[in-house]
């Protein structure tokens, strides 16, 4: 929504209300933007960020899978009698 600032005077606790709500509130001067309300997300206490964490990592190890053994995986450079191709 864009509203002139002239405008919003009047029908700030509205327009605070609708940011409030998930809104996007362009306020314009001359009819050029000037400044944006919008909601402030809720900073996370310790125990939704420790919450969070868990849950990214236990996802992450859900998703990971074995790969090459590291130890093995230049053997392809090198003949049977162990000197470089």
């Amino acid at each position: 929504m864009r509203i002139s600032v002239t405008e919003a005077k009047g029908q700030l606790t509205e327009l605070v209300r609708r940011a409030e709500a998930g809104e996007e509130i362009i306020l314009t001067r001359h009819g050029h933007p000037a400044a944006r309300l919008t909601p402030i997300k809720a900073a996370w206490d310790r125990e939704n960020r420790l919450a969070q964490i868990k849950s990214l990592a236990t996802a992450a190890s859900a998703k990971a899978s074995e790969g090459p053994n590291a130890a093995r995986s230049q053997d392809f450079l090198y003949g049977e009698d162990g000197l470089p191709e």
